[in-house]
């Protein structure tokens, strides 16, 4: 009989932060997740950062922010756009293997928001701001009561 063996799998993490954080998404399970998808080269996405750093620095609890770069660049490339362009926000550091809650969007900038289950519950394509993912997060987590 074995007992209390932990296969490889189980004991790695799903994906590492930007700042070295490493998590697995069960983790986040009972929690809202906002995940941005972003690139360089996309002049909105560049544009709603600001917006992504002020819904990070003030969310409630039960919520997280991360972003993630659609040409999946390497730590050092990552860290660059992240100087060059004030992202504050988590940062996650994926490669094509990387499991994610959210699918890879046709276009950009895409923000998902996923619910306490992990489904994803609202889809928002195109350029955001603080106030409307507050407003979206805010009736979706009134109608999970």
């Amino acid at each position: 009989m074995v007992v209390g063996v932990l296969t490889y799998q189980q004991t790695q993490p799903d994906f590492e932060t930007l700042s070295g954080e490493s998590y697995r998404w069960e983790e986040f399970k009972g929690q809202w997740l906002v995940v941005n998808y972003f690139a360089e080269w996309c002049a909105p996405c560049l544009r709603e950062m600001p917006e992504l750093n002020a819904l990070a620095a003030d969310m409630p609890e039960n919520s997280r922010v991360f972003t993630l770069n659609y040409d999946l660049k390497g730590r050092e490339a990552l860290r660059k756009m992240a100087s060059d362009y004030n992202i504050e926000v988590a940062m996650i550091v994926a490669e094509k293997n990387t499991p994610l809650p959210v699918p890879r969007p046709s276009y950009l900038p895409a923000t998902y928001i996923v619910g306490p289950d992990g489904d994803i519950r609202k889809t928002m394509m195109g350029e955001v701001t603080e106030a409307g993912i507050r407003d979206a997060l805010g009736k979706l987590q009134s109608q999970s009561l």
